[in-house]
């Protein structure tokens, strides 16, 4: 009886052995499984967001002009505009077609007159002066050329040795000390709609070589699409304890 125990059990070798051969082919296919599918997420990826993007772009520009596409509808019921399925793409027609017209209007002279009128009449309006003169000044700071006062910067942050890219707004004096200051929006990687506003001394910003362009690339990809070299140290010397060249106001 004793020996036939102890034949019928399988001995510890054996089974080590039959368990490693079994979870060798699953773990190879585990990782075969997540190799692949984390090449199809790269692969995907700028396609997806890029599909987003243009998403959010269409279906912002279809609401806009859908209002005067379902009115045109209204007086015309047998035309183009009465058809559901044609009525996003005629929107987004009619609304480039506006943007055009105005931007147009804008670049000639009485237009820009007239534009200066409207500007006069928003600028009296109690709150709706200080959100369209806000967005107003963004924008044009945005669209600055790069001589302009807006530079791709970088500055200390969150701590001291950690640099982030930021974009130098403008430039102002401290009214104790007549100090020169610097306004650096700091945007957020991957979500640049959010940002840090930091107002720090001019000698504390490095100014790099990034184009808006370079930049904007280096944000929104988490810093995996930009140029092969940066300017990370101060101008002066290149040495990193030699303090920044002042900025021009």
């Amino acid at each position: 009886m004793i020996s036939s125990r102890f034949h019928d059990s399988p001995e510890p070798g054996y089974a080590r052995n039959e368990e490693t051969h079994v979870k060798g082919p699953i773990n190879h296919t585990l990782r075969s499984l997540q190799r692949n599918i984390l090449a199809g997420i790269i692969t995907i990826g700028p396609l997806f967001v890029t599909y987003l993007i243009f998403s959010f772009l269409l279906e912002s520009l279809a609401k806009a002009g859908l209002p005067a596409v379902q009115l045109l509808a209204a007086f015309f019921p047998r035309g183009w505009f009465s058809h559901p399925w044609l009525q996003p793409a005629l929107a987004v027609l009619l609304t480039l077609a506006v943007l055009y017209v105005v931007g147009r209007v804008t670049s000639l002279v009485i237009g820009r007159q007239m534009f200066g009128l409207f500007e006069s009449v928003l600028e009296r309006l109690p709150f709706v002066a200080k959100v369209y003169t806000s967005v107003r000044q963004l924008l044009d700071s945005m669209m600055a050329k790069k001589d302009a006062s807006q530079r791709v910067v970088l500055i200390d942050f969150p701590i001291a040795g950690q640099k982030s890219i930021g974009f130098l707004t403008r430039t102002l004096r401290d009214a104790t000390s007549g100090r020169p200051l610097a306004a650096v929006l700091v945007p957020n990687a991957i979500n640049p709609t959010s940002a840090f506003l930091q107002i720090l001394p001019t000698e504390r910003v490095i100014e790099t070589d990034l184009t808006m362009e370079q930049a904007m690339s280096m944000i929104m990809t988490g810093g995996a699409v930009g140029p092969e070299t940066i300017r990370y140290l101060p101008e002066a010397d290149g040495r990193a304890n030699s303090p920044a060249a002042p900025l021009a106001p």
